[in-house]
């Protein structure tokens, strides 16, 4: 079982080439200019309280070492490991590295470090950043590249709560229980898998939430010698941006938010955005084809019920379960250029042959063709269980079940379970119902929203703008599909983004890009 949350290498090259014709509807002058490079006030020092021993550590930048899940980058990039607290409230205690890379500005004006995280949470900024850096090749002009592993992720004490045999056993367990029997199974697996985290993370298991990598953020800021934090947050990234900026308002440089997660709901509501996300992509897919939304919907819910009641073969001679054909649909609603695979495999789906939207579903779970799993589904969760307070129960899930139903036919049942499943009976307490993202006095923060996003809906962009605070939250419209503006082929969209962080350029709130 994993979410459609995160923002993932294996759709990483389909979510950034999705074509759109440029235009703009902004008039007037801008709004102004973001803080500058040598605008730094006394209120951008060090966090209070770290020991020297951190903030002015030296990192012995070197040679990028490949691994099983990442290949080795070229020879532009250089890694390191940061030191930094296992507990901020013990800042001369223990530490565990971060491992970061980097690839050096190659203009001669530079401004400083440009630090990125691709969502999940828990995708890999080692493993990303080389394969994106086409993509922001022009700021590249003008800033360090800097991307890291956060913590629990990757290299930076990755956790895995499962081996390999154990994760394709779990793929059998119903994540939409139709009895009592398969309750009781959802149910013990999500207990089987916080209980696997706890074992394989011990005490990390209590510091990997969102607040400590925004902590670590700002360290890294000091280590790094900027003044200000250059940000380039991507779905999941931008609920991290948005806590950084609470935290360090005065430490915010140019801050980019893109595919924006509602930072006013819970985790309840953001099952239900994703819901109604997920469907409308859906739906326009479906019109795309010809199709009308409302009867392709009741097609593709009824071949889940089919293939839920008797996984499909395929060429591997592994089954088709209703999960892994719900995930190998969701990965395509991504970005429109998927939406041919999609109808491909929903064909053949159809006829008896699960074998392309079980392809589909494994690139989404981080599957190789040898059957090794990745670990960033286990970082997603291990993460996001002690960022969220929330634990409904089963009874309380049955109860939401027919308005998550109601949003979609297709996605709701399945959105509505995990509520109780994903951190059902999770060994640590979760921190807060909503992230606190207020940023009174920080430099303006450019959020930009897609309206055809399934994983990151774009109600949650304007709420991120206002919860940001007046003169803080710049919004930015892309009438687009995807998840995703920057770097999907929309001229108005990115050279808007590039203005911002290579010139300091605030666009009016409000802007639309079509």
């Amino acid at each position: 079982m994993s979410r459609f949350v995160r923002w993932t290498a294996a759709t990483a090259a389909a979510l950034l080439v999705a074509g759109c014709s440029s235009g703009s509807s902004d008039s007037g002058d801008d709004k102004g200019s973001a803080t500058t490079p040598s605008s730094a006030t006394s209120s951008s020092r060090a966090s209070p309280g770290l020991p020297a021993s951190l903030t002015s550590q030296k990192l012995d930048w070197g040679r990028c070492e490949g691994t099983s899940d990442s290949p080795t980058p070229g020879s532009d990039w250089q890694c390191a490991t940061l030191k930094v607290p296992l507990d901020y409230a013990k800042p001369d205690g223990e530490t565990i590295g971060l491992a970061l890379i980097r690839a050096k500005a190659t203009g001669g004006s530079r401004i400083g470090s440009l630090l990125f995280n691709f969502g999940g949470p828990g995708q890999s900024g080692i493993s990303v950043m080389p394969s994106y850096a086409g993509t922001v090749s022009a700021l590249r002009e003008r800033y360090d590249l800097v991307s890291w592993d956060p913590r629990g992720v990757g290299a930076s004490e990755g956790v895995r709560c499962r081996s390999d045999k154990e994760i394709r056993a779990a793929e059998s367990v119903d994540p939409t229980p139709d009895d009592a029997a398969e309750e009781k199974a959802y149910l013990q697996d999500s207990a089987d898998f916080g209980q696997g985290c706890e074992k394989a993370a011990g005490n990390l298991i209590a510091h990997v939430s969102t607040t400590d990598s925004a902590r670590d953020m700002d360290l890294m800021r000091q280590v790094l010698g900027d003044t200000k934090t250059h940000y380039f947050g991507i779905s999941y990234g931008t609920e991290l941006g948005g806590v950084y900026a609470h935290l360090f308002p005065k430490n915010v440089g140019r801050l980019i938010l893109d595919a924006v997660v509602d930072p006013s709901a819970d985790m309840v509501g953001h099952a239900k955005n994703q819901a109604r996300g997920f469907q409308r992509a859906l739906d326009d897919y479906l019109k795309s084809t010809g199709q009308d939304p409302e009867e392709g919907s009741q097609k593709i819910a009824a071949l889940l019920k089919r293939i839920d009641a008797e996984p499909l073969a395929t060429s591997s001679g592994r089954k088709l379960t209703q999960g892994l054909a719900l995930t190998g649909i969701a990965v395509t609603l991504y970005s429109a250029q998927s939406w041919p695979a999609l109808t491909g495999a929903l064909d053949a789906a159809e006829q008896g042959d699960g074998s392309d939207l079980l392809a589909l579903s494994d690139g989404y779970n981080d599957r190789d063709a040898s059957g090794h799993y990745g670990t960033t589904t286990h970082a997603q969760r291990v993460i996001s269980c002690l960022d969220d307070k929330q634990r409904p129960t089963a009874a309380q899930t049955k109860k939401q079940l027919p308005e998550f139903r109601k949003i979609s036919p297709v996605f709701g049942e399945f959105m509505g379970w995990d509520t109780a499943g994903w951190c059902h009976d999770w060994p640590v307490a979760g921190q807060y119902d909503t992230p606190e993202v207020s940023a009174p006095g920080a430099a303006p923060v450019l959020v930009v929203g897609n309206t055809g996003d399934p994983a990151t809906p774009y109600e949650g962009t304007r709420k991120m703008a206002d919860e940001l605070g007046k003169g803080v939250g710049v919004m930015l419209t892309w009438k687009g599909e995807g998840h995703g503006a920057y770097g999907s082929g929309n001229d108005c969209v990115d050279s808007t983004v590039n203005a911002y962080l290579l010139d300091g350029t605030v666009p009016r709130d409000g802007k639309v890009c079509s």
